[in-house]
């Protein structure tokens, strides 16, 4: 299964069954972008000058909005695609690793895995981003996606055609890392914004894919209605304990460890090549970039901070801490979810 390549922009992307890009798919997007951008609500950017609202989610007004408006009219899934679901800076980028990792065990060995040389999230394009040769992918797809169980085609979801691993992580961790991320992405001409601030557009669900608690809550009540089809991860049992974790997620995936394996030590290798502490000090994740669109190019040690549960403790009040907390108990409430291990 070879499923790594770059993500290029929406615009190079349609095809038509002889390969060629098929114009009239890109013009019938861009034109209902153009249509619905300027009536849209707005709210204040994160990375950007503003985000947008659209059907209840706010999202960067070119790469999320236009990435996902092509997802709902014209990706076409598989039975077989495995899709990672997450709201930004949840644990996205350890997932990818320890899922392409798994799932393509037996194509690489540990000394010269493209997790050495590739950042994960070269390994699985997104949605959103709009490969240029997704069509040409080899089945089962490795997919990933920033976008709401709510938001995506039925094709996705009331016909279950494809499988879903989402991961979620406790809102004041979500937050900090999203803010100390986002501001180094900020361009220079905007002032970075404050802490303060990112608290108060969190609350209020302003925040890229937001907001968070309506995210999360769509993929959690799918879970439990399609378990077969969606596995629900916490961030906090990652970290406590990867093995139990990763093997809970290779029966998910249909890839089990065989007892050879697991007598072998492979769990635990792609444990390690996928840890924060291998990861992070990598050449490629020190120097390199990755591009997402025309307009999205980051540089790969951003996504790489402390990897660590509860480093909110280093930076929100007593007051932010209880006003969170309130606000995740009443949108959980009766919900069955709890957030942390």
């Amino acid at each position: 299964m070879d499923s790594f390549l770059p993500s290029p922009d929406c615009d190079t992307i349609s095809k038509t069954d002889n390969g060629q890009i098929d114009s009239h798919l890109i013009q019938k997007t861009n034109e209902g972008y153009r249509e619905i951008l300027p009536n849209l609500p707005r709210g204040k950017g994160w990375m950007t000058e503003h985000l947008v609202q659209y059907q209840g989610v706010w999202l960067t007004p070119n790469f999320a909005l236009k990435g996902l408006m092509w997802v709902q009219d014209h990706f076409k899934p598989r039975s077989t695609d495995i899709c990672l679901a997450t709201f930004p800076k949840t644990g996205t980028t350890w997932l990818k690793a320890l899922t392409f990792a798994t799932v393509n065990r037996t194509r690489y060995g540990f000394t010269d895995h493209p997790l050495l040389t590739t950042v994960p999230h070269g390994c699985l394009p997104f949605l959103e981003a709009c490969p240029k040769d997704l069509d040409g992918f080899p089945s089962p797809r490795l997919l990933s996606t920033h976008i709401p169980y709510t938001l995506l085609p039925n094709s996705m979801t009331v016909n279950q055609s494809c499988r879903f691993v989402y991961i979620c992580r406790d809102p004041k961790d979500v937050l900090v890392s999203k803010w100390l991320f986002m501001n180094k992405l900020r361009p220079k001409e905007l002032a970075p914004i404050s802490l303060e601030e990112a608290f108060e557009l969190f609350c209020q669900g302003i925040s890229h894919y937001g907001p968070y608690w309506d995210h999360v809550l769509g993929y959690w009540k799918a879970s439990l209605e399609t378990p077969e089809k969606i596995l629900f991860l916490k961030y906090e049992d990652l970290k406590k304990e990867p093995l139990v974790v990763v093997k809970r997620l290779d029966d998910f995936l249909g890839y089990p460890f065989s007892l050879e394996e697991e007598s072998k030590g492979v769990v635990e290798e792609i444990v390690k090549l996928c840890s924060f502490e291998n990861l992070s000090t990598l050449e490629v994740n020190k120097v390199s970039e990755q591009k997402f669109s025309k307009d999205t190019i980051i540089d790969n040690r951003h996504f790489f901070r402390k990897g660590k549960v509860g480093d909110w403790k280093t930076y929100l009040t007593t007051e932010m801490v209880e006003r969170l907390d309130e606000i995740t108990y009443e949108k959980l409430l009766g919900s069955g979810l709890v957030f942390g291990s």
